[in-house]
C-alpha cells in the first residue's frame, strides 16, 4: 500500500479541478496545469478533497498511485503559490545578464552562453544570483539543472554555477611533499 497515495489532498479556495477523458486539469490564480491519468488510477473529488484510488491492481500500479498523488499536490501548490529555484554563479569574470527573459551568461568561454526561458518560466537576476520561477515544479527544476550544466562547479576552487546553499565538496590541490 502506498502511504502517500492514500492521503487525501485538500483543495484550497480559488482552485478548480476538472477531470475528463483521462486527464486532470488544475486551474488557479497563477495559471492552469494538465496531467494525464494512468488507466490503473481513479480520481474522486468530494467535499473540497481529492482522493486518488487504485482501479486495477497491476505490478506498477502502487508506484503510479503515489506518484500521481504527489504530482496533483504539486500542481495545486504551483497554481496557488508557484515554485522557484535559485542558482549562484561563483568565479572571477563570471557574469550574468537578463535581456527580454533571456539569460546571457559569461562563463569563461570564448562566447557568451544564451538561455531562452521556456513558456511559463521567468528569470530574475540580482548580481550573481539567478532566480528561476514558474508554476510547474518539474519544469522549474529542469531549467535550473540545464543552466547549472552549462558550467558545473569544479571541486578545487568552487568556480561555476551551483544551487543557492549547495555545499561543494572541495578537494586538496597539489601538495608539496617533504623529502628528507
Amino acid at each position: 500500500m502506498s502511504r502517500i497515495g492514500k492521503q487525501p489532498i485538500e483543495i484550497p479556495e480559488g482552485v478548480e479541478i476538472k477531470i475528463d477523458q483521462g486527464e486532470i486539469k488544475v486551474k488557479g490564480p497563477k495559471g492552469e496545469l494538465v496531467q494525464d491519468i494512468p488507466r490503473e488510477i481513479e480520481i474522486v473529488v468530494e467535499e473540497k478533497k481529492i482522493i486518488v484510488k487504485l482501479k486495477k491492481k497491476t505490478t506498477n500500479a502502487p508506484a503510479l498511485w503515489g506518484l500521481l498523488r504527489s504530482l496533483i499536490f504539486n500542481m495545486i501548490e504551483g497554481v496557488t503559490q508557484g515554485f522557484e529555484k535559485q542558482l549562484e554563479i561563483e568565479g572571477v569574470g563570471y557574469r550574468v545578464a537578463l535581456e527580454d527573459n533571456k539569460l546571457i551568461l559569461s562563463l569563461g568561454y570564448s562566447h557568451p552562453v544564451n538561455v531562452e526561458a521556456p513558456d511559463g518560466i521567468e528569470f530574475k537576476v540580482d548580481k550573481n544570483l539567478i532566480t528561476i520561477s514558474g508554476i510547474d515544479k518539474q519544469l522549474v527544476g529542469q531549467v535550473a539543472a540545464y543552466i547549472r550544466a552549462k558550467k558545473k562547479p569544479e571541486p578545487y576552487k568552487g568556480k561555476g554555477i551551483h544551487y543557492f546553499g549547495e555545499v561543494i565538496r572541495r578537494k586538496a590541490g597539489k601538495k608539496t611533499t617533504g623529502t628528507e
